[in-house]
């Protein structure tokens, strides 16, 4: 298992998404509600779950209309500034990106080809484009060195790097 999320990692996600965790047995939960668009959501962090031969992180999203999982999540990306918790794996030139938002949105975007990360976004249709731009912020975290030892964490706070 190469990434594994710790409590400092679950105290930055809650922070950037105004909820607190609730430790329930092996995973943590957080229940978000946006008054404005009565959306809710609940969010599990996994740290570490056996699924079938590998042992890895999961992360799952409830909501209303759907039932969302990430596995083998290799890392986060926590903005403040967007209000967003970006989690991605990462394999085989690939990567898949779950985004949970603090007004009890999200998204999932999976098998993306990590070149479209990059460069002109135009120069895609906007079925590519959308994909693209909302996993671009991902893009530093990433590489096969990376991928190998497995530690990505970051925040975002300011917007600036």
């Amino acid at each position: 298992m190469s990434f594994e999320f710790r409590t400092k990692d679950i105290d930055n996600i809650g922070s950037v998404l105004k909820a607190k965790a609730a430790k329930r047995g092996n995973f943590y939960r957080f229940d978000l509600y946006d008054e404005k668009s009565k959306r809710k959501l609940s969010l599990e962090i996994y740290p570490s779950l056996r699924t079938g031969k590998q042992k890895g992180t999961l992360v799952s999203v409830y909501t209303i209309n759907s039932h969302l999982q990430l596995h083998q999540c290799t890392g986060y990306l926590a903005s403040e500034m967007l209000g967003e918790v970006t989690f991605y794996s990462e394999a085989d030139g690939k990567i898949s990106g779950l985004i949970v938002e603090r007004e009890a949105g999200c998204s999932l975007y999976a098998n993306v080809d990590k070149s479209v990360l990059s460069g002109d976004f135009t120069r895609f249709g906007p079925e590519v484009m959308l994909s693209s731009i909302a996993l671009s912020l991902a893009e530093t975290k990433l590489s096969p060195k990376r991928e190998k030892t497995g530690t990505a964490r970051t925040s975002v706070r300011t917007g600036r790097k």
